[in-house]
C-alpha cells in the first residue's frame, strides 16, 4: 500500500493502492497492440467498455499505474518471457523506461516498442468494482487489480505522489483503518476487508482463476460472492 502525499487535492494523507485514473491514451491502438495475456475482446467479456473507452485500457491504466508507483513493470519480451528475469540489465532498463516514460519524452507504446517488449497482463486479476457511497464528499468509481510481482522485480518507493509505501497484512490495514489510526476511502477498506477473509495467496488466486470480478456495488449495499468484506477477519 502507499499513503498519498498530504499536499494532494484529492484524498491527501489517505491509505490507498498503488492507481489512479484511466488517461485517454490507456485506450490508444498503439498501446492495446503492446499488451499480450488478453485480447481486446476478452476483456470486454469481463469488463464492458464505458464511454467509449475500451475494457482492456483498465488493464493498461493499471500497469502503467504500477510503473509509475513502484516502479514494477508486468512486461514480456516477444517469446512471452518475464523481461527482468532473462534480462541481466533488464532492471536497469526499466527504471530507464520509467524515468523517460515519468519525463513524457515519448509514449509508453513507444518505449516498450524501442526495447522490444510488451505489457503482460495475463496475470492480472479484475478483483472489484467499487462506487463511493452518496455521502462522500468526492465521488468516484473505482476498479480493482490482483497481480503477483513479476519475476525479478522488486516494489519501490517513489516520492512523486506517495509519502509512505509498504506491504501490509490485509487484516491488519483493514484494522488500522477501522481503529482510526489510518484515513482510507471505502475501495481500500472493502479492498483489504475482502483480501483479509482468505487464508493464503493461493486461496485468493484460486478464487479468482476464472478472471472475473467477486464483489461491487456502493458501500452501504456491496454485494460479494458469500463474503462479508467488513468482517476483515
Amino acid at each position: 500500500m502507499i499513503r498519498r502525499q498530504k499536499s494532494m487535492r484529492f484524498l491527501g494523507g489517505f491509505y490507498a493502492f498503488p492507481g489512479g485514473k484511466v488517461d485517454p491514451e490507456d485506450g490508444a491502438p498503439d498501446i492495446l497492440a503492446r499488451c499480450r495475456g488478453l485480447s481486446e475482446a476478452e476483456a470486454g467479456r469481463l469488463l464492458p467498455s464505458e464511454d467509449g473507452v475500451p475494457a482492456l485500457a483498465f488493464w493498461v491504466a493499471a500497469a502503467r499505474e504500477l510503473l509509475e508507483e513502484t516502479g514494477v513493470l508486468p512486461a514480456c519480451d516477444a517469446a512471452g518471457r518475464a523481461v527482468a528475469a532473462v534480462d541481466r540489465e533488464g532492471a536497469a532498463r526499466i527504471d530507464a523506461l520509467r524515468e523517460a516514460h515519468m519525463a513524457k519524452r515519448e509514449s509508453l507504446s513507444a518505449l516498450l516498442a524501442a526495447h522490444d517488449w510488451y505489457l503482460d497482463v495475463a496475470p492480472f486479476r479484475y478483483l472489484s468494482h467499487f462506487i463511493t457511497p452518496p455521502s462522500s464528499p468526492i465521488r468516484f468509481t473505482a476498479r480493482f487489480f490482483l497481480a503477483p510481482v513479476p519475476a525479478g522485480q522488486s516494489p519501490r518507493h517513489f516520492r512523486e505522489e506517495s509519502s509512505e509505501s509498504f506491504w501490509v497484512e490485509p487484516a491488519e490495514g483493514f484494522r488500522r483503518h477501522r481503529s482510526g489510526e489510518w484515513a482510507m476511502a471505502e475501495p481500500a477498506d472493502c479492498g483489504l476487508g475482502y483480501l483479509a477473509q482468505f487464508d493464503s495467496i493461493a486461496a485468493i488466486w484460486a478464487a479468482h482463476e476464472d478472471r472475473r470480478h467477486k464483489f461491487h456495488g456502493i458501500f452501504d449495499r456491496v454485494e460479494a460472492a458469500g463474503v462479508d468484506v467488513r468482517a476483515g477477519r
